[in-house]
C-alpha cells in the first residue's frame, strides 16, 4: 500500500489489526469479486452481524484500503465500499520511530546523580555500570525497578557526576566515557529514564 501517509506507524497497526482478524480474507474476496459493496451485503454472504461488517469497512476506509461512498436505497443513505487497488504493499520505515534532530540540544544538558534518589548503581566489569536499581513506594508496598543497561550505556554512567561533583554536560561524559555520535540515542534513552525516575537531575538552569 504506497500513498500519501505511508510509513505511519499507527495505519500500519490499524491495519494488521485488521487482516488479523478470522473474517479478514472473506471481506477482501468479496472486495475483489464485486465492483462495491454495502456493509449489509457482505455481512449476509459471510454470516456476520452488520456492526461487524460495518467497523471492518470503516476500518479499512480509515486505512486508505478502500474508498467509501455514500448511495440511497428508498430514499435512506448508506454506504458502498470499493478497493482503491488489487494490491496491498505495507511499508513502514523504522526510521520515523526516532528523530534525531528532536534530541540535538540534549547533547549540552548538564547533569548529575540526584542526592538521595535511593537508586543503586551496580558497578560491573571494566569500568562501567551493569545495572541501576531504582525503588519506588515505602514500606510493604516498596518495589524494585532493575533496568539493565547495555555495555555504552554503562560506560557513561560510570562516568555521570555523582551528586556532589559538579555536574557535566551530556557530551563531555560521553567522550570521557569514550563514545561517539552514534551511541548518543542509546545514552539519551537511559538518561530520559533516569530523569523521570529521579535519579539524575538536568541542573542547567542554575549554572
Amino acid at each position: 500500500m504506497r500513498n500519501s501517509d505511508e510509513g505511519s506507524f499507527e495505519r500500519l497497526r490499524q491495519l494488521s489489526a485488521l487482516l488479523a482478524k478470522d473474517y479478514a480474507k472473506g471481506f477482501l474476496t468479496l472486495l475483489v469479486i464485486y465492483k462495491d459493496i454495502s456493509a449489509s451485503e457482505a455481512a449476509a454472504r459471510l454470516n456476520l452481524h452488520i456492526k461487524t461488517a460495518q467497523d471492518f469497512l470503516q476500518g479499512l476506509s480509515d486505512a486508505a484500503v478502500v474508498t467509501k461512498h455514500e448511495a440511497m436505497e428508498a430514499k435512506r443513505p448508506y454506504f458502498r465500499y470499493a478497493l482503491r487497488q488489487r494490491r496491498l504493499i505495507a511499508a513502514f520505515d523504522l526510521d520515523e520511530l526516532y528523530d534525531p534532530e528532536s534530541q540535538a540540544a540534549a547533547r549540552d544538558w548538564t547533569i548529575r546523580e540526584r542526592k538521595n534518589s535511593g537508586a543503586l548503581f551496580k558497578e560491573g566489569r571494566g569500568g562501567r555500570i551493569s545495572s541501576v536499581h531504582v525503588f519506588e513506594g515505602r514500606g510493604r508496598s516498596r518495589e524494585e525497578r532493575r533496568y539493565s543497561l547495555t555495555e555504552r550505556q554503562g560506560r557513561f554512567l560510570f562516568h555521570l557526576p555523582f551528586p556532589t561533583e559538579e555536574p557535566r554536560r551530556v557530551r563531555e561524559i560521553m567522550d570521557k566515557a569514550g563514545l561517539g555520535d552514534e551511541d548518543f540515542p542509546e545514552i539519551m534513552d537511559i538518561v530520559g529514564i533516569l530523569l523521570t525516575r529521579g535519579v539524575i537531575e538536568r541542573v542547567a538552569d542554575q549554572l
